[in-house]
């Protein structure tokens, strides 16, 4: 096809106003011409390539996106539109990779809903499986005016806006599993990306990341987990993985208890750097490492035995999984600060069932404890630190 393209615009140039001096030049002139003409063929259809790989699919997505597909497809290298079309995707493949570890019967309930304020999302549920007790994969693309507790939320982390009237504009995936066996984590990501606009113009900025909260700890599994996230994060900035694991280590912190949720993974926020294009490519890269980074734990663990006890223990730590995403989690105060929230979607993350018990504390020396060990000091899974210090 491209050889085509390139003969086709070749005998074009050969017609043009010049073509009796281009036929009077040496030989090697016109191969340059063919092989630049080549080049630029090759360059533009990669450029369309890119530009199309989101627009393609759109018979594969779990319904018709938020924004009618006409505005959509004039639009292309509007970053909104382009951030839509990433999720959508990143939605469907993982409710469909899900869905393959699941009895046949067991599929997503997909609800597709609208706000008069501006956009909507469509969430995807499944619930009593036999794998998944509760899965949820939402996504979000809502606008309007930013509302004044979710304005000051920002300010607080040194976003500054001029004026009242602030129009915004919010896309996003988010998912939280929990599973119904024990030895299989739970695993939480959101990708987002916001803009802002005030008397001095547009401000963007994307944010997310993707963190695990084992039950039990596997100390293989957690290997496995990070260093999928690293290799996402090294394709774009060898910094960025250390950083935003520390920051994820910090973030999903039940301060009231002194310990974290999990064992981590990536976290970031107000990402606008280097440019918007390399920040979307960089948030990219990291949805699409979802499905590598846990779908494997999943096929090692679902089938592996556990009784009554590991179920408790489950119930206990889920709800440590409440407090946090209640008291803390700023993406679930943003949903629920933003006028006519959907809080049926915005509580999607809450578990099936959950278990509080006082004073509980786990036996010395069990797994339980070798758990707990690692939520309140949090581990370098790969020994970056020590790598680090025997080559300094």
């Amino acid at each position: 096809m491209s050889y085509k393209i390139a003969l086709r615009s070749f005998k074009t140039l050969s017609y043009v106003g010049g073509y009796k001096k281009i036929r009077e030049r040496h030989l090697k002139t016109h191969c340059a011409a063919v092989i630049g003409v080549g080049y630029m063929v090759y360059k533009q259809q990669q450029t369309n390539q890119a530009e199309m790989k989101e627009i393609m699919q759109f018979k594969n997505y779990m319904a018709e996106p938020i924004t009618p597909v006409n505005q959509l497809e004039k639009n292309r290298d509007d970053m909104k539109t382009q951030m839509e079309l990433m999720i959508m995707r990143i939605q469907a493949e993982f409710c469909r990779a899900l869905e393959k570890e699941e009895d046949e019967d067991a599929k997503f309930r997909v609800d597709r809903w609208t706000r008069k304020e501006g956009g909507g999302g469509i969430t995807c549920v499944l619930q009593d499986g036999r794998v998944f007790e509760k899965a949820g994969v939402n996504i979000s693309v809502v606008s309007g005016k930013l509302p004044p507790a979710a304005a000051q939320q920002m300010r607080t982390r040194g976003k500054n806006f001029d004026g009242k009237e602030l129009p915004f504009f919010a896309a996003g995936v988010s998912a939280v599993i929990h599973p119904r066996n024990p030895m299989v984590p739970t695993i939480h990501f959101n990708y987002r990306y916001f803009e802002v606009q005030d008397k001095n113009g547009v401000q963007w900025w994307f944010g997310g990341g993707t963190d695990l909260t084992p039950y039990y700890l596997n100390e293989e599994d957690a290997v496995h987990f990070h260093l999928t996230l690293k290799h996402a994060c090294d394709a774009h900035d060898k910094s960025y993985y250390s950083r935003f694991k520390k920051w994820c280590d910090d973030y999903f912190t039940i301060t009231h208890r002194g310990e974290r949720r999990g064992v981590g993974g990536i976290f970031f926020d107000d990402v606008d750097q280097p440019d918007q294009q390399s920040a979307f490519s960089f948030v990219t890269s990291c949805a699409e490492a979802v499905i590598p980074s846990y779908i494997p734990l999943v096929q090692k663990h679902k089938d592996d035995p556990y009784g009554y006890h590991e179920r408790q223990w489950q119930l206990l730590r889920r709800g440590r999984y409440v407090e946090f995403n209640l008291i803390y989690d700023r993406g679930t105060k943003f949903g629920l600060f933003t006028p006519e929230a959907r809080y049926e979607s915005i509580l999607m993350s809450l578990p099936l069932n959950a278990k509080w018990e006082y004073m509980h504390e786990p036996t010395a020396n069990s797994p339980e404890h070798k758990l707990m060990s690692v939520l309140k000091e949090p581990r370098d899974w790969l020994q970056l630190d020590q790598t680090h210090a025997r080559t300094s």
